[in-house]
């Protein structure tokens, strides 16, 4: 039962002496091996990250949600789930190294048994905190050059995005689940929408919560947002229901300037849901913006 133990004391005995970086994690800055043999990753943004970067894994969580990644993980050996790692596996990959983070945030202090392990987690600055794993990950995987062009055109679509955005109105940040709605501003988990594009709320002081405020039709039709940001969770996790594109069209939510623009934006919701903070999740995001909002 206690295998990976045993195997954890010898992982970290033979690897005592390998060279060292210092990175940002969300712990805060940590040493960690340079050029690592074996990788895990139980955190989907740090695979998108990885991927952009050219750097394969040994190890990862499933289902990934996102198939565009399935190429770049090709031959990575499953090693459980975001909420459930299988311990015994990872062990017997004999990981030089172990990145977590988000919802695998929980499993650290088991993982880190096994062997170095990263707190990759994105959250409270979801552009700042990327940037931040994209250059930490090419110190350590000898990436540095990759990772700044790759900085310079995420800068670019960023810039592009905000430019979109300039003069467009206020806007509103909704997630369906199915027919329930929540709302998130500035302050919530995807209030980068707001603070890196400088869209203005359409209504100020919403609740910061991870599953935002649980909001009405009548509640957008009174905002009545300029522009409308739709994530449907049901989609981004692969379940069945109704779509956010039927759960919204009703008479309320036509009464608002957003759908007589047809400027309601249904956002790619597994990227920016699941794979939230991961390089090519925010470029695509960008993208999907600058495009919907392009005089």
């Amino acid at each position: 039962m206690f295998r990976w133990l045993a195997i954890a004391i010898s992982i970290f005995a033979s690897s005592a002496t390998a060279q060292s970086v210092s990175v940002e994690t969300h712990a805060g800055v940590i040493d960690a091996p340079v050029a690592p043999g074996k990788v895990v990753v139980l955190d989907i943004p740090a695979i998108d990250t990885l991927a952009a970067l050219g750097v394969a894994v040994d190890g990862i969580v499933g289902p990934l949600y996102v198939d565009y990644l399935d190429q770049a993980v090709e031959g990575a050996e499953k090693v459980g789930s975001l909420f459930e790692p299988d311990y015994e596996k990872i062990a017997a990959l004999r990981p030089d190294l172990i990145i977590a983070g988000g919802r695998s945030q929980a499993a650290i202090p088991d993982l880190s048994k096994l062997a170095p392990t990263l707190d990759m987690t994105i959250w409270e600055d979801t552009v700042g905190q990327s940037l931040a794993r994209l250059s930490a990950y090419g110190a350590i995987f000898g990436k540095e050059t990759e990772a700044a062009e790759l900085k310079d055109v995420f800068e670019t679509k960023l810039a592009a995005a905000r430019n979109a955005s300039t003069g467009k109105g206020k806007a509103m940040i909704v997630m369906t689940n199915g027919p329930k709605i929540s709302a998130y501003g500035a302050a919530g988990r995807f209030g980068w929408i707001h603070t890196e594009l400088g869209l203005a709320e359409a209504i100020d002081g919403m609740q910061d919560t991870p599953h935002g405020e649980a909001i009405s039709f009548e509640f957008i039709r009174d905002a009545n947002p300029d522009i409308l940001l739709v994530i449907d969770r049901q989609a981004a996790i692969g379940q069945p229901g109704e779509a956010a594109s039927v759960t919204l069209d009703n008479a309320l939510v036509q009464e608002t300037n957003a759908w007589k623009s047809g400027k309601v934006i249904y956002l790619d919701s597994a990227r920016i849901y699941v794979a939230g903070g991961g390089y090519q999740a925010l470029i695509h995001t960008f993208d999907q913006i600058a495009t919907a909002l392009a005089d």
